[in-house]
């Protein structure tokens, strides 16, 4: 395993992060395809025994339940301070917007529900889950820089925006002394590279990380046209993002399955390889172990800039799709 700074932070993160919204009780959440706490905690001891020390969860997973297991699981397998944990807080609901409930209110609601979760004192990484169109950016990063006073989060990070969004939330922050983002993680893989419009190179200019989500485009990426699994059958999440695109994805997929079998090394692999050389540490969901050693083995493949080209040359320009499109600018109020 390879280990990088995150982003303007003082963490030590592996070049795979674990993304554990496959854990939880699959009768409490959306998901009907995670697996229970045995075989998450089995997946979990894994990543450890692989030089995995980063883990991405929320309490939006499972209801809660993906933390637990995450929690319990390295409070019995590694050292608190060996291991770089992030989670992540929804916006206000609408009951709270109608109860008078504040942005800084209900970040420490949601703080102290997912360390109760996890069982920790301090989360190493808190990360806005959406933007909130409903709640004052002023408000958020007031109950951000809250929860960093009082030690419960370390440094934090924020998902599914725009770039000028980040930016300026960034400044606002510098401006009132608040803690600023040093990580984003959005919606990048080899069949949606919307993010490298604009958000790539604003991390870049700023070392923000980018610690991508759907790496594999919800296993799309690992595995050749035709081949199917529990997932890709029941994921309607995911099939509400790729579905629409599938004919022009097709001709990439077909490219990473040719130079995989050029290579001599699995989909995972040459998808994960393109990728790290563009993000800090993508979120890679595992939930059989042979995910995960693809993933882990990723890391030391270098592909060279002929291949890179190859894969790159088919893509085409996509819409933006799941939340991303669901919460465009345009809807704020």
């Amino acid at each position: 395993m390879q280990y990088t700074r995150l982003g303007n932070s003082d963490l030590t993160v592996s070049r795979i992060c674990l993304g554990c919204m496959g854990f939880g009780d699959a009768h409490s959440g959306q998901h009907s395809w995670t697996l229970d706490e045995a075989a998450s905690r089995a997946v979990i001891r894994q990543s450890l025994e692989q030089g995995i020390n980063f883990f991405d969860t929320a309490i939006a997973y499972q209801n809660g339940t993906s933390e637990q297991y995450l929690g319990r699981a390295l409070r019995d397998f590694a050292r608190r301070d060996q291991v770089v944990v992030a989670t992540k807080f929804l916006p206000r609901t609408p009951q709270e917007i109608r109860d008078g409930v504040s942005g800084q209110d209900h970040v420490e609601r949601m703080l102290d529900a997912s360390l109760q979760n996890l069982g920790m004192d301090y989360v190493d990484l808190y990360i806005c889950h959406m933007w909130d169109y409903a709640t004052p950016m002023q408000d958020i990063l007031e109950g951000l820089d809250r929860a960093v006073r009082a030690g419960k989060v370390r440094y934090i990070g924020i998902s599914n925006c725009f770039a000028y969004q980040l930016a300026k939330a960034n400044a606002l922050a510098r401006q009132q002394g608040f803690p600023q983002f040093v990580s984003v993680q959005g919606h990048y893989n080899l069949i949606f590279r919307e993010e490298e419009r604009e958000m790539a190179r604003l991390c870049a200019e700023d070392n923000i990380a980018m610690t991508p989500y759907s790496p594999l485009a919800g296993g799309r990426l690992a595995r050749r046209p035709g081949e199917s699994s529990r997932r890709l059958r029941e994921d309607s999440y995911a099939k509400g993002k790729y579905d629409a695109t599938a004919r022009q994805d097709g001709v990439i997929l077909d490219r990473v399955a040719e130079l995989a079998e050029r290579r001599g090394v699995s989909m995972t692999e040459v998808s994960l390889a393109w990728l790290l050389q563009k993000v800090t540490a993508p979120v890679v969901g595992a939930t059989k172990p042979a995910h995960l050693e693809s993933a882990v083995r990723a890391v030391d493949l270098a592909l060279s800039r002929e291949e890179n080209e190859y894969l790159e040359q088919a893509y085409l320009p996509h819409r933006l799709v799941g939340v991303m499109a669901d919460n465009p600018p345009e809807n704020a109020r």
